[in-house]
Formats: C-alpha cells, sequence, structure tokens
C-alpha cells in the first residue's frame, strides 16, 4: 500500500446508489472523500467511484446533471475511476441486456452482461482470490450483478467466479461486478487509492 504525504481526494458519484458505503471505506483506506455531483467538482478530485445501484437511473442522471460528457473527457483524459457493481456496466463499451438508451461511459475495453447473475432474489455472496489484493480471499456481495463477457487486450483479468469474469483493471480504470463497500474490507478500496496515489502527480485535461 502506498501512503501518501497528503491524501488524496477520491470523488463518489453521489447521484444514486451506496454513496455513503464507499466513503467510509475511502476514509478508511486513507483517502480524502468528497461527494461529487456537478462537473464542476470532478477537477477538485484526484479519482473518482462509481457506486453500486441502478445502472439506468444512474445513467439518467448523469445526462440530467449534464454529467455525461464531462466524465467521458475525464476519463479519456486519464482521470482514475473505480465502478462497483452498477459502475462497472456504466465503465464498459459494450452492455449486454442493457435499457434501451443506456448511456455508457465507455472507458473500459470490455463488454458486459447486465444482470448476469439474476434478479434481487438470486443475490449472493463469495469468496474469490483478487489479483493485486494480498491478505487472501475478498468476501464478495453480488446484488442483480453483473458479469464481464469479453475483455480487450488491455485489460487484465482479476478476479472470476467459476469461469466468470467478475474483477478486472485497464490502466487506472478498476471494475467490480460485486460490493466491496458493503462488507467492512477495505482492501480492494486501497488498491483504487494506491492506483490514484500512483496516477496523481500524471495531470490530465479533466484538471
Amino acid at each position: 500500500m502506498v501512503t501518501p504525504a497528503v491524501p488524496v481526494r477520491v470523488g463518489v458519484l453521489a447521484l444514486q446508489g451506496d454513496v455513503r458505503e464507499h466513503v467510509r471505506a475511502l476514509a478508511a483506506a486513507g483517502a480524502h472523500p468528497l461527494e461529487v455531483r456537478h462537473a464542476a467538482e470532478l477537477s477538485a478530485v484526484d479519482g473518482l467511484v462509481l457506486p453500486g445501484g441502478e445502472s439506468t437511473t444512474i445513467g439518467r442522471l448523469l445526462r440530467v446533471f449534464d454529467l455525461l460528457e464531462p466524465l467521458r473527457l475525464a476519463i479519456a483524459a486519464g482521470l482514475p475511476v473505480f465502478g462497483s457493481c452498477a459502475g462497472m456496466i456504466l465503465l464498459a463499451r459494450e452492455v449486454l441486456d442493457a435499457a434501451p438508451g443506456q448511456p455508457l461511459l465507455a472507458g473500459l475495453d470490455v463488454v458486459v452482461r447486465r444482470n448476469a447473475f439474476g434478479r434481487q432474489v438470486d443475490s449472493f455472496e463469495a469468496d474469490i482470490d483478487l489479483i493485486g489484493v494480498a491478505g487472501g480471499p475478498v468476501r464478495a456481495v453480488f446484488i442483480r450483478a453483473p458479469w464481464v463477457e469479453k475483455v480487450g487486450d488491455e485489460v487484465e483479468v482479476l478476479g472470476q467466479v467459476g469461469d466468470r469474469i467478475v474483477a478486472v483493471r485497464q490502466g487506472s480504470l478498476l471494475a467490480t461486478a460485486f460490493h466491496p463497500e458493503l462488507t467492512g474490507d477495505i482492501r480492494i478500496h486501497q488498491l483504487f487509492v494506491d492506483i490514484v496515489v500512483r496516477n496523481r502527480g500524471r495531470r490530465g485535461q479533466y484538471r
């Protein structure tokens, strides 16, 4: 784990979903969390979390709050982003079984299947090993979860449930099909904070 002299400022997209849970986990991981609702607030953060929630609703609100295009530009300029569950869907370049008109940020070169593990009643937990996360398996909570059906050449697969890909990384972008913010285990948030710290000196046009 990289310990910054000055805590990195990590935003949490605060339009819908597990915002408070991510804020708590980021603070425990050594970051300074900020809630982000407007495009101007992107300039105040070194990284951003897209929380679990309802991807269609979050996508619609991105348009309502005029955040969709600024976020796309920020990601293209190198802003580190971590998406959990719905956040993974939003980060994908393509989504199967998506709602009509589903807006995507298209930062991750992956194809994701929405609600792949089933409906709310099919929610489950599993222990999975993740590349880059030390200390043994991570307890993963899956709620109407997606999975990754296809990855591009630059995408690293970090974790699977059986033969289903549930965690990936591409450069400074990280995504999980599950909800690490719900377990009290902050190791994935620590991994993302480390990514943000290592990226902080690379100032892109999202500043």
